[in-house]
Order: structure tokens, then C-alpha cells, then sequence
């Protein structure tokens, strides 16, 4: 996924849930967004971000607007 130029925001939901669980910061999801294995569109502008991250693998559940250049992420989970 191509994030040049994007202002990365995270929800307050994802910030006091997965960001502190993970211990990740802006400059993380920024790397873990280029570094994504597999991406899925399943809407307009919402994706679905799969990141591995050790043994884990992880989803992002984010939003990217075109006309703002902004990635909000709203959620993350976290699987096997």
C-alpha cells in the first residue's frame, strides 16, 4: 500500500486498545503498513490490513481518504 504523502491517524479506540497492547507508535504503523503481506479492499475506502509481526499476524481495519490524504485506522486484531 502506497502511504507517501499520508497523514496517518489513529482512533482513540485503536490507540488505548491494540496501539498500547503492541507497543507500537506512529513511525511502526508506518512500517507495518509498507511491510502489509496482504491487503484487502472491502469497501469505497476501507481496507483490511494484514501485517506478521514475530509469529503473530495481525489485521488493521483502516480507512484511507483520498481527498484528505489521510489513513485512519479504526481497529486491530490479532490472530494465531
Amino acid at each position: 500500500m502506497d502511504i507517501t504523502g499520508y497523514k496517518i491517524r489513529p482512533s482513540k479506540h485503536f490507540v488505548l486498545s491494540w496501539m498500547k497492547k503492541w507497543n507500537y507508535d506512529i513511525e511502526s504503523l508506518k512500517s507495518a503498513l509498507n511491510n502489509a503481506y496482504k491487503i484487502d479492499k472491502v469497501g469505497k475506502g476501507k481496507y483490511e490490513v494484514y501485517v506478521r509481526a514475530s509469529s503473530k499476524s495481525r489485521k488493521l481495519i483502516l480507512i484511507k481518504d483520498e481527498e484528505y490524504k489521510e489513513i485512519v485506522i479504526i481497529t486491530g486484531a490479532e490472530g494465531k
